[in-house]
């Protein structure tokens, strides 16, 4: 089991509590540290602070939406190649590519399988870790 100072940390952008503490609840179990925001521009000032592993990025948030959000976080020096994972109810083709487009690595729908996104979060940090070494 990882300890806290050695567990990867995941920045979770979710505007709605109850979402954000359950995702925190399992994320943390998963043996990950967690850092939140709430809104768009918490979602950068938290990026550019905290530097995180990997970025669980709401669409529809308030202030500046996910994806404005994500181009911004994409001209971060230290966070143009983190993972970033789109989460949206959204599931049509045009919220896929624009999430794409804006720099988002994967794009889950709500309601979240969370057996398959700790997958997809497991691949994505082995994946990072190969490319840093």
């Amino acid at each position: 089991m990882k300890t806290q100072d050695d567990a990867e940390t995941v920045l979770l952008v979710e505007d709605t509590e109850d979402n954000r503490f359950m995702m925190r609840r399992l994320l943390e179990m998963s043996g990950y540290r967690v850092v939140e925001a709430r809104n768009g521009e918490e979602a950068v000032r938290t990026a550019e602070a905290q530097e995180p592993q990997l970025i669980l990025m709401d669409l529809s948030l308030p202030l500046i939406d996910g994806l404005a959000a994500t181009r911004l976080i994409r001209k971060l020096p230290a966070c143009r190649q983190t993972p970033i994972i789109a989460v949206s109810a959204h599931d049509t083709a045009d919220f896929h590519s624009e999430a794409l487009e804006a720099g988002c690595d994967h794009y889950v729908t709500k309601p979240i399988d969370f057996s398959e996104l700790e997958e997809l979060i497991s691949e994505l940090l082995r994946n990072r870790t190969k490319l840093d070494s």
